[in-house]
C-alpha cells in the first residue's frame, strides 16, 4: 500500500490507474488486512486509514483477476457477538466474483468446535475461495439501466425457472453451454420462452452461495441456491467460461440476450439470512468482520442468533451496515447488471425491527424512497417462520399470493363453501387488496412454486415422495388435496389421465385468467414432473431438471392459447377491480349461478356449490363467460345473454366441450371450466 490518498467508499474493491481502492466496514476491528494471492502465496496489506468505521487504503498492483480476501483483527469474546479471529480468511461483503470451493473442517471456523467458546487457531486460507478483481466495463448496446418498468404489471406474466435446470437437458443447446447463463441466452432457450408468451423470467438465487456440507455428505448438493454469501456476485458454477471472473460478463450477456427478447429478468433475491449459519456455523465473512453489525442477536445471550428464517441467523436491518450492503446490492444488479426487478425471499424477516413486524421499517423505507428502485418490480414473500402478513406490505409493492393457491386448489379439489373465497381469488383478491386501496396487480397469483409439487405432481400424487432427499421422507409439507384420479403416481389407465389433464388446465385457466399478476411455475406448462418430490432443494440431477424429451404437447399447446388469450383481451388482464356495468366503467364483471341468476345473500356460503359462471368485458373489447364446475357430476348451466356476437368457444379443460351456434344452455362436465368469448359488437 501506498500512501496515495484512498477513499472510504464505495465499500469493496475500485479500480483506479496503477491499483485500487479498497474500503471495508468493521466498527469493532482493531486491524483489517487485504489479502491477495498469487497461486498459494499470500501477501497481505494492512489497511491503514480509517473514516468512521471503515478501513481503507489505495492497493498497489491490483488489476482484473486479482484474487484476495480479507482478514480482521480483533476482540473475541462471544459472549459479547464479538468473533474475530485474524486467522480466517473473509470473503469481501462487497465482492463481484468469487471463485473456488469450500472445505469444511476445523479450518473453516473461528471457534473450536469441541469447545465453542474459543477462539481456533489454524489458518483458513487453504479451505476458503478467492474473491476476485473483475473488469466492470461490458458493451450494453442500446439496452440501457432500468428507468422504467420494461413490461408492465397489468401485462406482467411471471416464470419461475432454474438456470441450471432448465437448460440441463435441452435439445440444441450445445452440452457445453447446458445448465449456464450462456445456456439460457441461447436461442433454443429464448425461443421457448417467447413462444409460449410469458413476459418475465424469475430466476431462483443467482448470488453466490455455499453447498451445504450435510448434504454432500449424503451425495446432494444445495440446487436452489438458498444459501447466499455473497450479494453482488453471481454464482460461478452457473457459468460456462468458468468462475474466475468471467460469470459477470455471461451474466450480462444472459440479460442483454433475454431483453432483446423482449423479456425481463427478475431475480428471486435471499437477504434475510446467509450462510455462516449460527453459532456453530462457519465463519466466511460477516461473522469475522463485524458480527453484530450483520446479524441480529439474541439480547442478553449475544453469542446466540435472533432467527425467523429456519437457517440459523437474520440479518441485522437494524444496522446500517446490513441495510447498506443490501441497498448497494440491489442497485448494482440493476444498474450495473440491467435486471428489472426482485423477488424477496422471506421479506418479512427483512421488515423485522425490535422482532416485530414493522411496514414502516427502515427497509421498506429505504427501497421506497431510493429513485433507483422505484422504477422497477419489487415482489415480496410476505411471510417467514414467525409470521404471515399477506396483504400488508406498501401499495407500491406486489405479493406472492398464498391465498390464492390455498383457495384455488381447495376449490378445485371440490371443498365445501368456497364460492365466495374462490370468486375473491379470480377477481384479484379485492377482500385483500381493496380496503388498502391496493391495486390487484399487487397480487402476484400462483398455483405452483419451486417449492412443493410441480403441477403434474400435484394432480398425480396424494402423498410427497421425497426418499432421495434422506430424511426419511420427514421433510416438504404433507398434505395434498384430491387431484389424482384414484390412482398414486403414473399410471396406464385412460380415464385417470385424462382427469388429471382436466384438472392442470383448471389450474392453468384459474391462473391465466384471473385478475392480478400471473406466476407459472417453470416446466409446468411441459407437464415437468419430480417424481412426487415436493421439495427438491437438494436434488441437482434429472428430478429437478427438466425433461424435454418428454413434454406432454397437449398441455404445452393449451398453455400457449391460454396466455395468448390473455395477452389480447384486456377485459382478463385489467390493472384495477371488475365492477358490474355501469357508465364509465371500463372493465366489468357479474358473478352468476349456474341458473344464471345473481347470487343470494346465503348462496356463499352454501357447502353444495361448486359451480360459478363470470362475466368478464372491458369496454369496445370482446366479452368472456369463464364457467367452473368443481363438482364431481356435470353441471347444467343457463349460460347469460352474449353481450356483443353470439358466444363461442375460446377454450376449455374438457376436449369434448363443443358450442355451435347461439346456446342457451351448456353442460359443463365433472370437475371442469368453460371460456366462452363474445366478439365485440
Amino acid at each position: 500500500m501506498t500512501d496515495r490518498r484512498s477513499r472510504s467508499y464505495p465499500l469493496g474493491v475500485t479500480l483506479e490507474d496503477g491499483g485500487a481502492n479498497v474500503a471495508v466496514y468493521s466498527e469493532t476491528a482493531s486491524n483489517v488486512f487485504f489479502c491477495s494471492f498469487d497461486g498459494d502465496a499470500e501477501t497481505r496489506i494492512e489497511l491503514t486509514h480509517r473514516t468512521g468505521y471503515v478501513w481503507h487504503g489505495f492497493v498497489e498492483g491490483v488489476a482484473p483477476g486479482t484474487r484476495y480476501g480479507l482478514r480482521v483483527d480483533g476482540p473475541w469474546d462471544p459472549a459479547n457477538g464479538l468473533r474475530h479471529n485474524v486467522n480466517k480468511l473473509l470473503l469481501d461483503p462487497h465482492a463481484l466474483a468469487v471463485s473456488g470451493e469450500y472445505e469444511v473442517d476445523q479450518r473453516l471456523f473461528g471457534h473450536d468446535m469441541d469447545a465453542p467458546e474459543e477462539m481456533d487457531p489454524s489458518d483458513s486460507a487453504s479451505a476458503m475461495p478467492r474473491c476476485v478483481v473483475v473488469d466492470r466495463s461490458f458493451d450494453w448496446g442500446d439496452d440501457p439501466v432500468p428507468t422504467r418498468t420494461r413490461v408492465p404489471l397489468e401485462e406482467t406474466v411471471v416464470y419461475e425457472t432454474h438456470v441450471k435446470g432448465f437448460t440441463k437437458r435441452m435439445p440444441g443447446v450445445p452440452e457445453e453451454l447446458q445448465g449456464t447463463y450462456a445456456g439460457l441466452a441461447h436461442p433454443k432457450a429464448i425461443q421457448h420462452l417467447v413462444d409460449l408468451g410469458i413476459t418475465s423470467v424469475e430466476l431462483l438465487p443467482v448470488h453466490q452461495f455455499v453447498q451445504d456440507q450435510t448434504l454432500k455428505d449424503k451425495g446432494l448438493s444445495n440446487y436452489w441456491g438458498y444459501n447466499s454469501i455473497a450479494f453482488l456476485a453471481p454464482h460461478g458454477a452457473y457459468s460456462s467460461a468458468g468462475d474466475a471472473g468471467a460469470q459477470v460478463a455471461e451474466f450480462k450477456t444472459m440479460v442483454k440476450a433475454l431483453h432483446a427478447a423482449g423479456l425481463e429478468v427478475i431475480l428471486d433475491v435471499v437477504y434475510n439470512h446467509t450462510a455462516e449459519g449460527n453459532h456453530m456455523g462457519p465463519t466466511i465473512a460477516y461473522k469475522g468482520l463485524d458480527n453484530g453489525a450483520y446479524y441480529r442477536l439474541v439480547d442478553e445471550q449475544r453469542d446466540s442468533y435472533f432467527d425467523t428464517t429456519g437457517t440459523g441467523n437474520s440479518l441485522n436491518v437494524l444496522h446500517p451496515a446490513a441495510l447498506g450492503l443490501i441497498m448497494d446490492s440491489l442497485r448494482y444488479w440493476v444498474q450495473e447488471m440491467h435486471v428489472d426487478g426482485f423477488r424477496f425471499d422471506l421479506a418479512t424477516t427483512l421488515t423485522r425491527q425490535g422482532g416485530e413486524v414493522g411496514l414502516r421499517s427502515a427497509f421498506l423505507d429505504l427501497t421506497l424512497q431510493d429513485p433507483v428502485l422505484q422504477p422497477i418490480k419489487l415482489i415480496a414473500e410476505p411471510w417467514d417462520t414467525a409470521g404471515y402478513q399477506v396483504g400488508e406490505f406498501p401499495a407500491e409493492w406486489s405479493e406472492w399470493n398464498g391465498k390464492f393457491r390455498d383457495d384455488v386448489r381447495d376449490f378445485w379439489s371440490g371443498a365445501e363453501s368456497l364460492l365466495g373465497t374462490t370468486s375473491q381469488r379470480v377477481l384479484g383478491s379485492p377482500d385483500i387488496y381493496q380496503p388498502d386501496r391496493r391495486s390487484p396487480l399487487c397480487s402476484v397469483n400462483f398455483v405452483t412454486a419451486h417449492d412443493g409439487f410441480t403441477l403434474a405432481d400435484l394432480t398425480a400424487y396424494a402423498e410427497k415422495h421425497n426418499e432421495a432427499n434422506g430424511e426419511d421422507n420427514t421433510d416438504g409439507e404433507s398434505d395434498n388435496k384430491s387431484f389424482n384420479g384414484g390412482a398414486e403416481g403414473p399410471t396406464d389407465d385412460a380415464e385417470v389421465n385424462a382427469y388429471r389433464l382436466r384438472q392442470r388446465k383448471n389450474f392453468l385457466a384459474t391462473l391465466l385468467l384471473s385478475t392480478g399478476v400471473p406466476m407459472l411455475l417453470g416446466g409446468d406448462e411441459l407437464g415437468r414432473t419430480q417424481g412426487g418430490n415436493n421439495n427438491a432443494y437438494c436434488q441437482d440431477n434429472e428430478i429437478s431438471w427438466y425433461d424435454w424429451d418428454a413434454v406432454d404437447e397437449e398441455l404445452l399447446a393449451f398453455t400457449k392459447r391460454l396466455l395468448a388469450i390473455r395477452r389480447e383481451n384486456e377485459a382478463l388482464r385489467p390493472s384495477w377491480y371488475h365492477y358490474a356495468p355501469a357508465e364509465g366503467v371500463t372493465d366489468w364483471v357479474v358473478l352468476k349461478r349456474s341458473d344464471d341468476q345473481e347470487f343470494a345473500e346465503g348462496d356463499w356460503d352454501d357447502p353444495e356449490a361448486r359451480t360459478i359462471t363470470f362475466l368478464l368485458g372491458h369496454e369496445g373489447g370482446d366479452a368472456f363467460a369463464l364457467l367452473l364446475n368443481s363438482a364431481a357430476n356435470g353441471v347444467e348451466f343457463q349460460v347469460p345473454a352474449a353481450p356483443g356476437a353470439e358466444w363461442e368457444l375460446a377454450l376449455s379443460s374438457d376436449p369434448e366441450q363443443v358450442v355451435e351456434g347461439p346456446v342457451s344452455t351448456l353442460i359443463v362436465r365433472d370437475g371442469s371450466f368453460t371460456l366462452l368469448r363474445s366478439a365485440a359488437a
